[in-house]
């Protein structure tokens, strides 16, 4: 009698075919990466000869651009600059950035009319002023405080999933407590009247002024509630400094003196409990007193620079400051690289255009 087995099927995997598939898969994403490389390479070859191929043009252009840029410096009239620091004691900073926006509009209107009468200046004035602008007084370390108090104040959940980056680049400028405002004029006027109107415009704004008030109020009632309180432990001090002397002149029979001591635990922690609370409750008042300080306005003039200003001939490309000297000999290479730019897109563009 002969018995056959059945083959069964192997349950153990082919390692072969295993390393074989994990290579292939390591072998296409080299290949991958590479030609991405090279990719860039040929697109970095390509920008290098495109440079070589119009260089003259280029520099031309630059050149024109620096001419024109000498010849502007000389015959344009000087442009002056008068600065204001303003500090916000309310978030202000929207309706601030939001007033030297229609004062820009009314320039570019050219309602020099309107202009003057808003900021209480005289027509021949408003007629003079070429712009406004703001911009935020802040420093790396303000940014970083900011931050803290706003990760301080999210549960933890939420705190880890904010990153500071991210942070930075969605805060607004105008929420920045410290602004710095800007005119600029044909002539060396004071602006000093000017700064003035435009800060006591957001200081006479209703909706502030009535939380402001709804402010003082609150504090004022805290701080008289603070101070009846001080007189109150005032006179518990006194009541409490003659039981202890009492005490001590039954005890001893000898001369009647102040103690701050007392006989047993329960004397000293009361009495140092009375101590302690008086100290918190003065550094309370100071704090109270501060914060009515600080919202008697709800902005602040804290420095005025240059009220008569001065020459600032600078003009702003890509985020950069620049004289007019070399204003225009980048924005002119600028515009003549985007424009050959332009032109060789098309011309890749024609290569591919469908013959009919």
């Amino acid at each position: 009698m002969s018995t056959t087995s059945n083959p069964q099927p192997s349950e153990e995997v082919d390692l072969g075919q295993l390393f074989q598939m994990i290579g292939n898969g390591f072998r296409r994403l080299f290949q991958s990466i590479g030609s991405i490389f090279k990719q860039l390479f040929l697109a970095f070859v390509w920008f290098v000869f495109f440079l070589k191929k119009r260089a003259i043009i280029l520099l031309i252009a630059a050149a024109v651009g620096l001419a024109l840029g000498l010849v502007l410096n000389k015959t344009s009239p000087p442009i002056y600059k008068s600065s204001i620091s303003v500090k916000q004691n309310y978030p202000t900073g929207e309706n601030l950035y939001g007033s030297i926006e229609y004062y820009n509009g009314l320039l570019k209107d050219r309602d020099y009319e309107v202009l003057g009468r808003v900021l209480g200046i005289g027509e021949d004035v408003s007629n003079e002023i070429v712009g406004f602008s703001i911009e935020p007084i802040i420093t790396d370390n303000d940014r970083v405080v900011m931050f803290d108090q706003y990760i301080t104040e999210l549960d933890s959940l939420a705190a880890s999933k904010v990153e500071y980056e991210a942070f930075i680049d969605n805060i607004e400028d105008y929420k920045h407590r410290n602004q710095q405002i800007s005119i600029k004029s044909t002539t060396r006027a004071n602006f000093k009247a000017v700064f003035t109107n435009i800060v006591d415009n957001i200081n006479s704004n209703s909706f502030f002024k009535n939380e402001q008030a709804k402010d003082i109020f609150e504090l004022e009632e805290s701080k008289a509630a603070i101070e009846q309180a001080l007189v109150q432990s005032d006179s518990l001090q006194r009541t409490y400094k003659r039981v202890l002397e009492q005490q001590t002149d039954a005890k001893s029979g000898a001369e009647i003196g102040i103690t701050f001591e007392g006989d047993n635990d329960i004397d000293k922690t009361r009495e140092y409990d009375l101590y302690l609370n008086d100290i918190r409750l003065r550094k309370e008042l100071v704090d109270i007193n501060r914060r009515l300080n600080d919202i008697e306005n709800i902005v602040d003039a804290i420095s005025s620079k240059q009220e008569s200003g001065f020459v600032d001939n600078t003009k702003e490309l890509l985020g950069m400051k620049l004289s007019s000297r070399t204003y225009y000999p980048y924005l002119f290479f600028l515009l003549a690289f985007v424009a050959l730019l332009g032109m060789e897109f098309f011309k890749f563009i024609d290569k591919y255009k469908p013959e009919q």
